[in-house]
């Protein structure tokens, strides 16, 4: 039976600590209270918005609708061959605890995404990414249930769109899905990617030499842990911003200026730029603008300081983009969810 709750506060359910309410609030724990919820009038007739871990979203104001928290729980393994093994979770176990899960497992191919906050469920909606590895590398297929409907629908990795952050439920598809579960495809053969140099560097200060899934995933944490402020301690949502994309031409220009900018070459031709260090070079590491800053570690971070409202935050994200623009030409776009 589920219960809708009136006029909650939602600053324990996003990670910037926003303290905003909504009109109405229900939690989720299985697919047949999701079933329930949509023949409920106060379903029907309210805006909604579907919420996990609250990891990316940034309240600017109080949301006038309802909004549904995503506690579906479970992981299991589906199908296995000699050297892959297709692991099913549930959309309300946490990122992390499904990348402990499987390097507890010994299968291969989540530890270089260890630590990134969030639940399983918004995984494959921004395709998150880490140290070389995206969602789409492991993505098997996903189950969702239409937000109105309620019918459920099966997504492979065609139908998902996937993008540099992107997916069809951040376009097309956006508000209209409920994912419910995600499958991934791992490895049982262990093939680690250590290409990204930070985690060699990691590693060689860790004093492996020959380096299991488990050592990965503990370098990778301790890189995250010293860039990345604690959202239980200091309200964030990791990065705020996208690398941009610009043409060969842009890039090129702006190297005869900036000689030391930091670019990663992309199959179209194109360059992916540095954002951090866009932003960096512009001198805003530490910035402060009312109760918002830029983090002092990692510049694509912005931190609620101290009881930042939504706007404050947003306001200093406005005064970034501005700043990258005047300088580099660039437009930056936000990674994060407004509301």
């Amino acid at each position: 039976m589920i219960e809708i709750k009136q006029q909650i506060s939602l600053k324990s359910y996003n990670t910037f600590g926003i303290d905003v309410s909504c009109n109405y609030f229900v939690e989720i724990n299985s697919e047949n209270d999701f079933f329930e919820l949509i023949k409920n009038n106060i379903y029907k007739n309210n805006q909604k918005l579907i919420i996990g871990g609250g990891s990316n979203i940034l309240f600017t104001k109080n949301f006038d609708g309802i909004v549904v928290k995503i506690n579906l729980k479970g992981i299991s393994i589906k199908s296995e061959t000699e050297t892959e093994v297709i692991v099913k979770s549930y959309a309300g176990e946490g990122w992390h605890d499904l990348v402990l899960w499987s390097i507890a497992n010994n299968f291969c191919g989540l530890e270089n995404l260890s630590l990134i906050p969030g639940c399983v469920g918004a995984s494959p909606m921004q395709n998150i990414g880490a140290y070389g590895v995206e969602i789409k590398d492991v993505f098997y297929e996903l189950e969702a249930l239409e937000i109105e409907t309620g019918l459920k629908k099966k997504f492979n990795i065609k139908d998902c769109k996937f993008g540099y952050r992107e997916s069809v439920f951040k376009n097309e598809m956006k508000n209209r899905y409920l994912i419910s579960s995600v499958s991934f495809k791992l490895k049982k053969n262990i093939i680690l990617n250590t290409l990204y140099g930070a985690i060699n560097e990691e590693l060689a200060i860790m004093q492996v030499n020959n380096p299991t899934i488990k050592d990965v995933s503990n370098a990778v944490i301790a890189i995250r842990q010293s860039k990345l402020p604690d959202p239980k301690i200091t309200g964030n949502a990791g990065s705020f911003f996208k690398n941009p994309e610009v043409s060969k031409e842009k890039y090129l220009s702006l190297k005869t200026s900036f000689e030391n900018i930091v670019a990663y070459p992309l199959p179209n031709g194109n360059y992916k730029l540095a954002a951090g260090w866009l932003i960096e070079k512009c001198g805003l590491k530490g910035f402060e603008l009312d109760n918002a800053s830029v983090h002092t570690k990692q510049a694509l971070v912005l931190i609620n300081k101290s009881n930042a409202t939504g706007n404050n935050i947003y306001q200093l994200s406005t005064y970034v983009l501005q700043k990258v623009f005047n300088t580099f030409g660039v437009t930056l776009e936000r990674e994060v969810n407004i509301f």
